[in-house]
C-alpha cells in the first residue's frame, strides 16, 4: 500500500522538521515571489494572522491550477493562522484579463450559482472549527454597494494609469490586436479593494495567488498602503509545469476539474498516476501533507526502485483522497485493478466503471457484435485480419475472460446491462458501451 497520512486535516501543525513556517513553504517549492521575505517570515512564525485567497467563478468548478492555492491556504490554516475564501461574485462578472481576448461575460444568475458550487469547494480544504475558524466571504457584499461615482472617488483615485498599463496581463492585451477594454482593465482596481476591505473588515494582512496573478495582488497591497498607510502582504506561488516545460494540469485541452461530475475520482487518481519520475518528488511536495522524511524515502524509490512507481501510487493515492474521499480513491483503485485482469470488474458499481470506461478509447456495440468488429472499432487493431490473429494468439480478454474463438460475439453477460471491457495484452484497454 502507499504511505498515507491517515488524517490530513487533524494535523494541528506544519513539518516540524523545518525551523519555520517560511522555511517549509520554500522547500515545497511553494514561493515565486513575494512582499519583503524576511518580514514575511517572522509573521508567519508569530502570533496568527488573518490572510485570504480568492476565486473567480467563471466555470463552474475549480480546477487543479486553483488546489495549489487551497493546498497552500491549509498549511497556514495548520500553521494556526485565519483563513478567508473569498469566491469573487463581483469579480466573476468581468474575470480577470486573459493574454488573448475578452472574455465571455456571464449572466448575473450563472455566476451568483457559480459562486455557491466553488464556495462549496473551498469549504472542503478549510476548517470552520476552532480559535483560527475559516470564515466563506463574497466581494459582490461590498461592491453592489458603491456608485460609480464613489467607486472612482474613494478608490479609483490611488491607482496611477501609468503603473496599471505595466501589468503583465494588461500590456499584453495593450500590445495585441484585440487591445482590451476598460471592464477587464479596471479588474486589478477591483482586487485591490477586496484586499482594502478584508484589512478593514477582519485585519487581513496577507494574499496568496498565482504568480500570474502577481500584478493584481500588488494592486491590493499599493491601495491599502496608500489609502490606510498600512504595511500587508502577498505571497505568489509558481505556475507548475512538467518537467519537459508543458503547463500542469492540461491533457491535450482538458482541465482536471475537482467536481466528480466533471472529473471522475478515477480519472483524478489516473492523471496523478501517470506523474512522470522526473516530476513526482515536486508533486509530493506541493500536493500532500507528507513531511520532508517520507518524501525523502518515497524520492529514494523513486531512484532505485523506479519500476514499483511507489511514489506515483502514494501520491495519486493522497490527492484523490484529498479531493474526493478514501472512499472514492479506494473504489478508483479497485477500477484501475479490474480493467488490467487483477480484480472483479462484474464487483465495480455502475458509476465507478462507467467513469473508468470513459477514460478509455471507447466502441458503440451491440450484444451480438462480432468481438473482432468490436475490436476494430475501438482501435485495439488495424485489421479484422488482426482481430482473429490476435484472438488466435490468446491475447484478447473480455471482462477479463479469455477469448478462444474468433466467432464470438459481445454477449448477453455485459456488465450492469451497458458495458463490457476489451483487453489486448497485458495493457491496452477500450471499453465498450452496449447500444
Amino acid at each position: 500500500m502507499p504511505v498515507h497520512s491517515s488524517e490530513h486535516f487533524s494535523r494541528q501543525s506544519n513539518d516540524s522538521s523545518f525551523p519555520t513556517l517560511w522555511d517549509e513553504l520554500q522547500w515545497r517549492g511553494l514561493i515565486h515571489v513575494s512582499t519583503n521575505e524576511d518580514e514575511l517570515r517572522d509573521l508567519l512564525a508569530g502570533e496568527p494572522i488573518t490572510y485570504y485567497c480568492g476565486f473567480d467563478p467563471t466555470a463552474p468548478s475549480l480546477h487543479l491550477g486553483n488546489f495549489v492555492q487551497l493546498m497552500l491556504m491549509r498549511r497556514l490554516q495548520l500553521a494556526g493562522h485565519r483563513p478567508l475564501g473569498l469566491v469573487g461574485g463581483s469579480t466573476g462578472l468581468i474575470g480577470d484579463p486573459r493574454p488573448t481576448a475578452e472574455r465571455t461575460l456571464n449572466t448575473p444568475e450563472v455566476v451568483a450559482e457559480w459562486v455557491g458550487y466553488l464556495q462549496a469547494q473551498v469549504a472542503k480544504f478549510l476548517s470552520f472549527e476552532g480559535d483560527n475558524a475559516a470564515r466563506l466571504v463574497n466581494n459582490l457584499d461590498w461592491t453592489s454597494p458603491l456608485s460609480a461615482i464613489e467607486f472612482l472617488r474613494d478608490i479609483g483615485k490611488y491607482f496611477r494609469v501609468g503603473t496599471m498599463i505595466k501589468k503583465d496581463a494588461v500590456s499584453t492585451r495593450l500590445n495585441s490586436d484585440e487591445g482590451i477594454s476598460y471592464t477587464e482593465f479596471s479588474y486589478q482596481i477591483l482586487q485591490g479593494l477586496d484586499f482594502r476591505q478584508l484589512f478593514v473588515d477582519h485585519n487581513c494582512v496577507l494574499q496568496t495567488g498565482g504568480s500570474d496573478q502577481w500584478g493584481n495582488l500588488t494592486s491590493g497591497v499599493d491601495l491599502v498602503k496608500r489609502s490606510l498607510g498600512s504595511t500587508v502582504h502577498a505571497i505568489g506561488t509558481p505556475l507548475i509545469t512538467n518537467s519537459d516545460g508543458r503547463k500542469f494540469g492540461k491533457s491535450e485541452g482538458n482541465a482536471i476539474w475537482l467536481d466528480e461530475k466533471l472529473t471522475s475520482p478515477y480519472a483524478v487518481y489516473q492523471f496523478w498516476l501517470n506523474t512522470d519520475d522526473a516530476d513526482v518528488v515536486d508533486r509530493l511536495k506541493v500536493f500532500t501533507f507528507l513531511t520532508r522524511a517520507q518524501i525523502d524515502e518515497l524520492g529514494e524509490a523513486v531512484a532505485t526502485e523506479p519500476f514499483r512507481r511507489l511514489a506515483q501510487r502514494t501520491l495519486a493515492f493522497e490527492v484523490t483522497t484529498l479531493i474526493h474521499g478514501e472512499a472514492a480513491t479506494l473504489a478508483a483503485i479497485a477500477a484501475a485493478e479490474a480493467l488490467f485482469g487483477q480484480g472483479d470488474l462484474a464487483a465495480l458499481d455502475e458509476v465507478t466503471l462507467a467513469s473508468a470506461i470513459d477514460a478509455l478509447p471507447t466502441a458503440i456495440a451491440t450484444a451480438g457484435s462480432p468481438v473482432t468488429q468490436v475490436l476494430l472499432d475501438a482501435g485495439l487493431v488495424a485489421s479484422l485480419g488482426e482481430a482473429r490473429r490476435a484472438i488466435g494468439q490468446g491475447g484478447v480478454y473480455l471482462n477479463n475472460v479469455k477469448v478462444d474463438d474468433d466467432a464470438a460475439l459481445i454477449g448477453q453477460s455485459v456488465l450492469h446491462g451497458k458495458f463490457a471491457v476489451l483487453r489486448r495484452g497485458k495493457k491496452t484497454l477500450a471499453g465498450v458501451r452496449i447500444g
